[in-house]
């Protein structure tokens, strides 16, 4: 759906009446294209720990032009601050003033990334420091301008500043495929994972299915699986067979009829993949539906259906995948949330309990899947353009589009972009995560 106000803004007469007025002026963002160079100029890398040190040489690796220390009134394309050695409060200091300043020359469309270890345990001073990285970041991506995005990557006991999850989240961040992720921590887990050999195709040879793929966010998670090299397999209610056909065959994948709330939904799963495709490796969950309405009105139609579509299908889905010697080499799982089951949403009890059971399924899952190298998450999108959205009242929309820190909704292919990150062995090392495309709402988390 077309953004009237932010094309009104953008330039001309339009600009300059919404900064006299102090309107909001969102910024055209920095989407992913093949062989986009990763920021759009040189990475400060600021930090004077090994694994800084480790970094800026994993980047000139990349063809990353790499900066140490700050060039005046030179504009760079994203600041890497690198506090994975944090043991005080005190620790903090000079490395955020370093960074403070060189925020000015942050390009539009600039990345702020944050690497560092989680507060788990250990001395309560390192713990103090390490937590209020969170702050920190949440607080600087307020705080940036002209489409730039900050976000955090966070290791665990025994995960190295160059691990290949720490890499992946790494390039993800920097690069247009996390146009409208704001605000937002991944937390790396364990050293495992891999880079692609070909990073603009690092799905090749793999086999994924996507539930609610006939159209909206699902039809574009199965054209960027197929764009980065997946063989997908569309899936969707029989009464969308026309259009589930139609972008099957616009990715050259195969199309399954199927109401994801059957008892043997999961077995038809794997069977339509591995006689058609030989093989299983990503499963997302992307099948979901809403039926509003207060509490106070609410039935067990509306109740039963919401959670029976948006979670009970989920979980049936994956005892089946979880119980077949088809799923087994390293799988993917990963499942659409939603921010209406993090702050909750007015209207949407049955939906946001389901959604806030995926999170909670997910985190459950995560130890299941260890065993077999796999990964299991969640992306949980805030406003995105999609017909749903494009039928709310104009004054609700419209205030739904401005309450994040980027002004405007994201789009089907943002939540795409990250699905296929998330489906990736570059995130071989993330698991039972939940990250949200919501471009930092500022309302409720």
């Amino acid at each position: 759906m077309t953004d009237t106000y932010t094309r009104l803004v953008s330039k001309g007469p339009g600009r300059d009446v919404a900064k006299k007025l102090g309107l909001p002026q969102p910024a055209a963002l920095r989407r992913y294209e093949p062989r986009q160079p990763l920021p759009a100029g040189p990475v400060l890398v600021i930090g004077a720990s090994a694994g800084a040190d480790d970094l800026a040489g994993e980047l000139l690796d990349w063809d990353v032009e790499v900066r140490r220390h700050a060039v005046a009134k030179e504009r760079v394309g994203a600041i890497v601050l690198v506090l994975d050695d944090l043991q005080s409060p005190a620790d903090l200091e000079q490395p955020v003033l370093t960074a403070g300043p060189a925020l000015r020359e942050l390009a539009p469309n600039g990345r702020v990334v944050t690497i560092s270890r989680a507060p788990d345990g250990g001395r309560p001073a390192a713990a103090a420091a390490r937590q209020g990285v969170d702050g920190l970041l949440r607080s600087v991506a307020k705080e940036l301008w002209a489409g730039a995005t900050g976000n955090g990557i966070v290791l665990t006991e025994g995960v190295s500043a160059t691990a290949p999850s720490v890499l992946g989240a790494l390039r993800f961040f920097l690069s247009g495929r996390s146009a409208f992720v704001d605000g937002q921590f991944l937390r790396v887990g364990s050293p495992s994972g891999s880079l692609p050999a070909v990073p603009d195709a690092p799905l090749t040879g793999k086999v994924a299915v996507v539930t609610g793929a006939a159209r909206g966010i699902g039809a574009s998670i199965a054209r960027t699986l197929h764009r980065d090299g997946a063989t997908v397999v569309a899936v969707d209610i029989p009464a969308a067979g026309d259009h589930l056909a139609e972008v099957a065959n616009g990715i050259r994948g195969t199309a399954l009829q199927l109401d994801v709330t059957r008892e043997d939904a999961g077995q038809r799963i794997i069977d339509h993949a591995v006689s058609r495709h030989g093989r299983l490796d990503i499963m997302v969950h992307n099948a979901g539906i809403t039926r509003d309405k207060l509490l106070v009105n609410m039935d067990h139609g509306r109740w039963s259906s919401v959670i029976g579509v948006n979670l009970e299908a989920q979980l049936r889905i994956n005892e089946a995948l979880l119980a077949s010697g088809h799923f087994r080499s390293a799988p993917r799982i990963v499942s659409v949330a939603s921010t209406s089951g993090i702050a909750g949403n007015r209207g949407q009890t049955n939906y946001a309990a389901s959604k806030a059971g995926v999170i909670g399924m997910v985190r459950a899952t995560a130890p299941l899947l260890a065993e077999y190298g796999g990964s299991i998450n969640a992306v949980a999108p805030g406003f995105i353009e999609t017909e749903m959205t494009a039928r709310m009242p104009f004054a609700p929309r419209e205030i739904a589009r401005r309450l994040n820190s980027l002004q405007q909704g994201g789009r089907p292919e943002d939540v795409a972009e990250a699905i296929a990150f998330l489906a990736s062995d570059a995130a071989g090392g993330i698991s039972g995560q939940v990250l949200r495309v919501c471009g930092q709402n500022l309302v409720g988390a």
